[in-house]
């Protein structure tokens, strides 16, 4: 690979942009047909292989087809064929998988023809997603983390695989993974990388762990994930029935998308076209704003294609329902409302979902003429896409990166007008960010980056109590269940599930989540990261008071409006004191888009001190939906002119007005 190759990337775009979407192979009874983009290479030559491993091939000669593209096409159906390329660009040929390819053999160094058709399970022509419910609540989750603890009463063979998914009742004394979701309420799972990605062997035992930030094969499913990675077809049907499973029972699936790097620099796209799908310096070094040693040169024709491509195919092979962009800042304003824009007109708009990450790890030359899809430029992107914000995040817990710094619920002070404007989706912010309305916010407390908030509380609010080497103390402090941890996971949850937006969380944040203290356990053993099934059963009552925050969230017009004007139904705004707020909300639906709830106004509290408190109740008759025990109560409180309401420290409590 030669990463100071000079090209001319405006003279290639110019000449050389190709934007049908049949690169890779095509596959059907009526024949097979290998296409490549490789502009600059002299001869490209296919080898084909009966299996994913034997050094014995067929070789075959593709021709030059226009625009840099290169063709060889034969009358047989190749379905279940491996095969490869030589290219041969300014030296000797290097080899190279097909950067296009929609199948793989074990860890994906050899590319698969496949007649799609034959990959789909049973029914699954007919599978349609979950009608878009009137509010949107995402819950991110990790493959293996879902069913690999024994407790989880998923068959061994499938604990930590696809597979996992597609059973349904575990027999168990409680319900656990699919049944628990569709029990809990949300409306999306979203997935961590499924597609193939690198840093693990795909041959090797249960004990290995990633994320899967490391993208080899875009369009292949993880072998990891299947039940068998040395058959290339089998993690595709398997992953196509996991989405069928889901989408039965209700549930829609978004993928986590990885476009702004690749897990090596020598990847099937710098060998196809060397130099060109890579940012670099001008002295010739690839830049690094991914953090992992290389960023994709979005911004450019081919590589912008290459990503489009990419999702539509997502979304129309495997039906997958949105798309969550990892350091989207990577990517440009552009493309990702073109990506908008196409699934738009392919799918009806607002179908599929997306959103990312609205920053990077570090600088990175954009193109001429592109913008990066930054948190400054939010305002420029299409109000289909959201961006998580960090600034309700740090508000409501503190800064992800101090693990002591404490934000509103659990200790900081000075946070009372910031949290106010959270409220609205920062639609009432002052400063530079300023989205174009609260649909563009993802308001959330915890991810898969950093603590989950159950230890980012333990460490902020007790980290003083042991010692962090003493490993049996730090298990008892990450594990006990603490009135007042307890109390300010409440508080957090009530609070974003209260402010206007777009909802998300991450899996088991709703029965205290721990992975005692590990704040990037990208790569640490599954017992850390994956969901113990019995804290369901311990947490019992977070997990209800999170279900019934959900349940209410549906009936509130005031709080999912995700019009422009959204902002304009909160009001009174009120500070009352050191760590205690109070707001009301426009409650009525409008023009049809929501129905009344019979709440016609909301009156919200949100109190971290340490002293209860009585505050003055707006006249009128009210309910009390949400208290600091519980969600979705509904005690009724009497009507009168003068009226006191007790709120207890460290609660948030959510009161509707009848009538």
């Amino acid at each position: 690979m030669n990463q100071k190759r000079s090209i001319d990337m405006g003279e290639t775009d110019q000449k050389f942009c190709y934007d049908k979407d049949d690169l890779g192979v095509t596959c059907s009874e009526q024949g097979t047909v290998f296409k490549v983009w490789s502009p600059y290479a002299k001869s490209v030559q296919l080898r084909l292989f009966a299996d994913g491993e034997t050094s014995d091939f067929e070789s075959r000669t593709l021709v030059p087809d226009g625009q840099g593209t290169w063709k060889y096409e034969t009358e047989k159906n190749l379905h279940g064929t491996y095969y490869d390329y030589l290219v041969s660009v300014d030296k000797a040929a290097q080899r190279t998988a097909d950067p296009y390819a929609v199948g793989c053999n074990c860890n994906g160094s050899r590319s698969l023809v496949v007649d799609l058709q034959k990959t789909n399970p049973e029914g699954f022509l007919e599978d349609r997603a979950p009608l878009l419910q009137t509010e949107q609540i995402i819950y991110e989750l990790h493959v293996k983390d879902f069913s690999y603890d024994k407790d989880s009463g998923i068959p061994e063979a499938y604990r930590g695989k696809f597979m996992a998914f597609t059973v349904e009742g575990t027999n168990g004394t409680y319900p656990t993974c699919l049944e628990y979701l569709k029990r809990l309420g949300i409306t999306h799972v979203h997935l961590l990388p499924v597609f193939d990605f690198g840093a693990l062997d795909e041959a090797g035992d249960g004990q290995q762990y990633n994320w899967g930030y490391d993208p080899v094969n875009y369009n292949v499913p993880e072998g990891s994930y299947s039940t068998d990675p040395f058959d290339g077809l089998v993690r595709i049907t398997e992953c196509k029935r996991m989405i069928q499973a889901l989408h039965r029972n209700g549930i829609r699936v978004i993928m986590d998308v990885v476009y702004n790097h690749t897990y090596q620099r020598d990847s099937w796209l710098e060998r196809m076209v060397p130099g060109y799908y890579y940012r670099h310096w001008q002295d010739g070094s690839f830049s690094e704003g991914s953090g992992c040693g290389n960023d994709i040169a979005a911004g450019r024709a081919m590589v912008d294609n290459y990503i489009v491509h990419s999702v539509l195919f997502w979304a129309r092979e495997y039906h997958v329902d949105g798309f969550r962009f990892d350091l989207m800042g990577l990517l440009t304003v552009e493309l990702m409302n073109r990506i908008r824009r196409e699934l738009d007109a392919v799918f009806g708009k607002g179908e599929k979902l997306l959103y990312g990450e609205p920053w990077r790890a570090g600088d990175s030359p954009m193109e001429k003429g592109t913008r990066a899809a930054l948190k400054e430029n939010v305002a420029f992107l299409d109000d289909g896409i959201s961006v998580f914000s960090d600034d309700t995040r740090d508000r409501i817990k503190g800064d992800v990166f101090c693990a002591e710094a404490p934000g509103f619920v659990n200790g900081g002070h000075g946070l009372e007008r910031e949290i106010l404007r959270a409220v609205s989706g920062w639609q009432k912010e002052q400063g530079t960010f300023r989205p174009r309305s609260c649909a563009q916010i993802l308001q959330y407390v915890s991810a898969h980056d950093n603590y989950t908030l159950w230890d980012k509380l333990v460490l902020s609010m007790h980290g003083g109590r042991f010692c962090p080497g003493d490993a049996e103390a730090a298990a008892i402090a990450f594990t006990a269940k603490d009135r007042g941890l307890l109390a300010a996971n409440k508080l957090a949850a009530f609070l974003y599930c209260t402010c206007q937006g777009n909802l998300f969380l991450q899996a088991g944040e709703e029965f205290g989540r721990t992975k005692y203290g590990d704040d990037n356990s990208y790569r640490s053993r599954p017992e850390c990261n994956m969901l113990r099934w019995h804290q369901t059963v311990e947490f019992a009552d977070l997990v209800e008071y999170y279900r019934g925050l959900f349940r209410l969230r549906r009936q509130m017009p005031g709080l999912c409006d995700k019009s422009p004007d959204a902002a304009e139904r909160i009001r009174q705004e009120t500070v009352h004191s050191d760590g205690v707020v109070s707001f009301m909300v426009e409650n009525k639906g409008r023009d049809g888009t929501w129905p009344d709830s019979g709440w016609k106004e909301l009156f919200i509290v949100y109190h971290a001190g340490e002293q209860d408190i009585c505050l003055d109740l707006p006249d009128g008759d009210w309910e009390i939906l949400v208290d600091g025990e519980k969600a979705d109560c509904r005690k009724k409180i009497p009507c009168g002119k003068e009226k006191k309401l007790l709120v207890k420290a460290k609660s948030g409590m959510m009161l509707g007005r009848i009538g």
